[in-house]
């Protein structure tokens, strides 16, 4: 192998293009990049509108000049690869600086273009007022229409990644925001009730959210923009931020006559070659394969594309790397909380039919008597067959992220909910406790495969029938704080062992305390004196925050 070209500067071609050079000094590499920028911190540009990054310069991770002095690769800037020769193993190259057209020959081809802000065909969009989110140029001229406006109100449609980021960002600069989301939530890869503590979030901060709402149309009112919404509704706003989602760019694949998959990227075998074993393709641009299910997936992700690069670079020069396959692990700031995921949703393991179990923990970032401790909510989602663990969510202002990468590696591990009781974990008051979320997770989980508890959920107490009755352990007060279900018995969970003859042996009694513990200790009595009775895991908290409406 003389000479690696590759396409697309940024995260997975510029690991592809590093590598590559740490693995073999004599090769030609050149890096084609058609926007001005390389290895720039695409995941860093809200954060630089907000005027949380100050320095513009350290979303720059490498330029033309350090990639040339350190790995001896040609970078070439604005310098745009249009067409694929497969047969004569040569591409096309358009330099935007000259308008100069010439050809580049290669023995292997990376391809790394990334994906594209989808564009929804919605009339008026096109406006000088509308933009999306993907390059410091983009970024760049967000920032001058802010600083040149100074519109009073923004509109970011869509509410995944981007759309929450430049939400917060906008936030940020007192510049009054409304999030669209065609959907019933915000940030997809979770669950609706996860999402619903999110949406709380976002509400207190004085968003004006509206779910289950689309764009249907934009016209240019002035020095602004009238939205008409697919509720009938309109608005007027300074500033729209376009964050619907991206797709896999592919224009050069196709055109190129390479393999492209059902779901609209590239298709790559396990080493990562496309359908020509001399071309490669990397990060948001191809189909990968879901960790648990094998299923086909986009997963537009920085890490995945940064490791898929170091596998192709290896490959191309003499190994047999394969890529083990996408968990989707993904986390969020949204103002004070954090949002975070690994694994499959509810949504994907109903989709594929996969039998699962899933409990509820709340619990403390750190020992609750240490000051500072903030809540954690954790859902787990397991198999009912053998108690492999595949999916996990949480939310919180503290210790989430490194909740979700324990569960990441614990997925990766092919571990079950058996193992989560004996991880040893750190502890210390300021950092977790003696007993962290994560085993109190396990032990719910456990207890129920194994029979020690039966469990309900929400869709249980909502479906309750005339052979069950509903028993809230909580004490009296927090019930008028807090909220009850309608028609449950009340009896505190400290007297319930001398009231038990209030309650009927003929029925089953579904438990419900705060957050599910108070909730376990009734059922064990309940139970080893002959009751039919099941607990409501994660308690009153998670059934709130199944019904809440925003």
């Amino acid at each position: 192998m003389n000479k690696l070209l590759i396409i697309g500067g940024v995260a997975g071609g510029a690991s592809a293009a590093a590598r590559a050079r740490r693995l073999n000094e004599e090769a030609e590499i050149i890096m084609f990049e058609r926007g001005e920028f390389v290895s720039f911190a695409n995941c860093g540009l809200p954060y630089h509108i907000s005027g949380e990054i100050a320095d513009r310069k350290s979303l720059i991770l490498q330029t033309p000049q350090s990639f040339k002095s350190r790995f001896n690769v040609d970078v070439r800037v604005r310098q745009e690869v249009t067409a694929i020769d497969r047969a004569a193993k040569t591409v096309t190259v358009k330099n935007h600086v000259t308008g100069e057209q010439y050809l580049e020959s290669y023995d292997a081809l990376v391809l790394s273009p990334g994906a594209a802000p989808v564009v929804p065909p919605i009339p008026g969009l096109d406006t000088p007022l509308t933009f999306s989110l993907r390059n410091i140029p983009d970024m760049d001229r967000i920032l001058t229409l802010l600083k040149e406006r100074k519109p009073v109100h923004a509109t970011v449609v869509g509410g995944g990644f981007i759309g929450l980021e430049m939400m917060e960002a906008l936030n940020e600069l007192n510049i009054d925001v409304t999030l669209l989301e065609m959907s019933p939530q915000v940030m997809a890869p979770v669950d609706i009730e996860m999402a619903n503590m999110l949406h709380k979030e976002i509400v207190d901060k004085g968003i004006d959210l509206r779910l289950n709402c689309g764009l249907s149309s934009v016209e240019q009112v002035g020095s602004g923009l009238e939205l008409f919404l697919s509720n009938g509704e309109s608005l007027n706003t300074g500033i729209l931020i376009s964050a619907v989602g991206v797709k896999p760019e592919t224009t050069l694949a196709v055109n190129a006559g390479l393999a492209i998959g059902e779901l609209g990227g590239i298709v790559v075998d396990e080493q990562m070659r496309t359908s020509d074993a001399s071309i490669y393709a990397v990060g948001d641009a191809v189909e990968e394969f879901d960790f648990l299910t094998g299923e086909k997936a986009l997963i537009p992700l920085a890490g995945p594309a940064n490791r898929q690069g170091r596998i192709v670079a290896n490959n191309i020069f003499g190994a047999n790397d394969s890529y083990n396959r996408t968990q989707g692990t993904a986390i969020c700031r949204v103002f004070d909380l954090a949002v975070a995921s690994t694994g499959l949703n509810e949504k994907r393991l109903e989709r594929s039919g996969i039998p699962y179990e899933k409990i509820y923990v709340h619990g403390a970032s750190h020992a609750s008597y240490f000051p500072g401790a903030h809540p954690v909510s954790l859902k787990l989602l397991f198999s009912t067959d053998d108690g492999t663990i595949l999916g996990a969510q949480a939310i919180g202002r503290d210790g989430i992220d490194k909740r979700i990468d324990v569960m990441a590696v614990a997925i990766r591990a092919e571990l079950t909910v058996y193992d989560m009781q004996d991880m040893e974990l750190t502890y210390a008051p300021p950092f977790g406790s003696a007993k962290d979320v994560l085993n109190q997770a396990g032990f719910v989980a456990s207890n129920s495969l194994k029979g020690e508890t039966r469990l309900c959920h929400t869709a249980d107490i909502d479906a309750l029938s005339d052979q069950q009755i509903l028993l809230d352990v909580r004490n009296p007060g927090e019930l008028m704080k807090s909220g009850a279900v309608e028609g449950a018995v009340n009896i505190p969970v400290d007297q319930l062992r001398q009231r038990l003859e209030e309650l009927p042996r003929d029925k089953e009694i579904l438990i419900i305390c705060q957050v599910g513990l108070r909730g376990h200790v009734a059922y064990r009595m309940l139970a080893n004196h002959g009751f039919m009775a099941k607990n409501l895991t994660g308690g009153y908290k998670t059934y709130q925050a199944v019904h809440a409406k925003f």
